[in-house]
């Protein structure tokens, strides 16, 4: 049963006060209207939308707002993931054409490139055969290079690793954690994960290969998803 706005707000409300009040950033993900208006207007540093903000009549809102905003693309486009076969190649250009339509809309009501972020949707978004995932991960420096904006992912847990594996959620960490390195390794800005200290171990051991360092970013989503990000630079 879908969780009533009423419902929502009532959660978030208490989490995104002491959360604030301790200094850490705090990210929401919804694509209702009414949340995305409540969370904005409690300063929170990111608003995520699965649907990609496809409403115009809220970019003034978006536009006034401080946070950064994650434009998530979908094959649904305006409904929940759902489990449907997909051509990964009509995928990828999907991936392609929805952001060049979508960020031209964004920006053109006054929302900078400074605050978008995109994802380019993992799992059942892309379809519930795993090949578009493995295409959309295996991109990553080319969407970051097309549109020069950070890029995020979410493969923790979904269902394209789980399908490749045969694993179940439970077993299903060390084909994250693979997933989350390729995509770190491509240059993915921000990572939302369900297992932060597995990640955060990974990365240390994965730049000190690399000779490299890591930032990342305290704190995490808050409502029905608390899947913490870590951001790389």
């Amino acid at each position: 049963m879908r969780v009533t706005a009423a419902d929502q707000r009532r959660r978030l409300a208490p989490v995104i006060e002491q959360l604030t009040a301790d200094g850490v950033p705090v990210s929401v993900d919804s694509f209702l209207p009414d949340i995305q208006r409540f969370a904005t207007a409690r300063g929170v540093a990111y608003l995520n939308d699965i649907r990609g903000f496809p409403d115009p009549t809220l970019y003034d809102e978006l536009a006034a707002a401080s946070c950064r905003l994650v434009v998530m693309h979908s094959v649904q486009r305006d409904g929940p993931a759902t489990k449907v076969a997909t051509d990964p190649a009509a995928v990828w250009a999907g991936i392609g054409s929805f952001f060049t339509d979508r960020l031209a809309a964004l920006q053109a009501a006054g929302i900078g490139p400074e605050r978008l972020i995109i994802d380019p949707g993992l799992g059942y978004f892309l379809g519930s055969n795993p090949e578009p995932s493995l295409a959309a991960l295996a991109g990553i420096r080319h969407l970051k290079a097309r549109f020069g904006l950070p890029v995020l992912v979410s493969p923790s847990r979904k269902s394209f690793l789980r399908t490749l594996t045969g694993r179940g959620i439970a077993d299903s960490g060390p084909a994250t954690l693979a997933a989350e390195l390729h995509a770190a390794w491509q240059g993915v800005d921000y990572i939302r994960t369900h297992d932060v200290s597995a990640l955060s171990d990974a990365l240390t051991i994965l730049d000190a290969i690399a000779g490299r360092t890591c930032r990342r970013l305290p704190g995490g989503p808050t409502g029905e998803d608390r899947a913490d990000r870590s951001e790389r630079s």
